[in-house]
């Protein structure tokens, strides 16, 4: 492990080469060794045709550490996330093989390895050729740097640090309430690619992007007030997912939304009291005129979601109080 951390924290193509080198290593140490009854090789499994071994399609961990991670398995099995051999996350797969996993956690500093292991619905047990090494920076000052291995294959970098910090095609850049308080979403794709919205992994809808790429979500199903951890799909011909984004969601009161005066805003995507505070009041610093005239619907000023519906006073008659 005090090896690959050295090659992951000189360069982008010296990781690249430690995840080789390592998955090289492994699958050399067993050359003959044939899979248990219980634990079969996901490589093997394929050549037989018995059982499809899981695999990954999406790693995306943020600068905060936390992470989005998706992939293909059997239909209906079980999944479970390893970090450096040990089960820190399980899911089921759907009925097409598509499976997600939400991080909300952050993860440690340093290097990590994250495998899979799926249980097919006939009980048997088959772990993931593929390997993802994350490597978080100390600092949390960069986004992470993710390395996808497998043996004998070429590594792929998913995630590098000098990446731009737009999610590719994917977006959800608006929420907004109809009069009658129902959610709306909207936010871009792929022209022409499927969209789905889920809350807390229940599927709330469902559209698809118009040849501009544009895709909106209404009248879905009801909400409760509460937040949510919210997640959007980008689903392609064949059914499965080529993108997620997952970010948390705040649906408001009905009553708050009818009852908010003019001039009241709904938090955005990737907003912050500060940014706020400055495209409304041409300041930063002044975040704590709507922290203030909001503080029983904010916990802590430096986290807000999307969804919530805030009060804004005017600058200079707060500054009078």
């Amino acid at each position: 492990m005090s090896a690959m951390r050295g090659f992951i924290i000189a360069a982008i193509i010296a990781v690249i080469a430690a995840v080789i080198l390592i998955a090289v290593q492994r699958s050399a140490k067993t050359p003959n060794a044939p899979p248990t009854p219980v634990e079969q090789n996901s490589k093997n499994n394929a050549k037989d045709g018995a059982l499809l071994g899981p695999s990954f399609d999406i790693v995306r961990v943020d600068i905060r550490g936390t992470a989005v991670i998706a992939g293909r398995s059997e239909p209906n099995a079980k999944i479970s996330l390893l970090a450096n051999g040990k089960a820190i996350a399980q899911t089921k797969a759907g009925s097409n093989g598509d499976w997600t996993i939400i991080l909300n956690d952050p993860l440690e500093p340093g290097a990590i390895e994250f495998s899979l292991s799926m249980e097919g619905e006939d009980g048997r047990t088959v772990r993931s050729e593929q390997v993802v090494v994350v490597s978080v920076p100390r600092g949390r000052n960069k986004r992470p740097l993710v390395v996808l291995g497998r043996p004998g294959g070429p590594s792929r970098v998913l995630q590098s640090p000098d990446d731009d910090k737009e999610t590719g095609p994917l977006a959800l850049e608006a929420v907004d309430y109809d009069r009658a308080g129902g959610v709306i979403f909207s936010g871009r794709a792929v022209p022409g690619s499927g969209v789905r919205v889920l809350a807390n992994g229940k599927l709330l809808g469902q559209t698809r992007a118009n040849a501009q790429g544009r895709w909106v979500l209404d009248g879905i199903e009801p909400l409760a007030p509460g937040v949510y951890d919210l997640q959007v799909d980008q689903v392609g011909p064949d059914g499965h997912v080529t993108a997620v984004i997952a970010l948390p969601f705040e649906r408001a009161n009905p009553q708050a939304i009818t009852d908010a005066p003019p001039g009241s805003v709904i938090v955005q995507p990737g907003n912050s009291l500060w940014r706020i505070a400055r495209r409304l009041y041409g300041s930063g610093w002044q975040y704590t005129i709507i922290y203030r005239a909001n503080a029983s619907r904010i916990k802590d000023a430096d986290l807000i979601y999307p969804g919530q519906v805030f009060t804004i006073p005017d600058a200079k008659s707060s500054e009078n109080n």
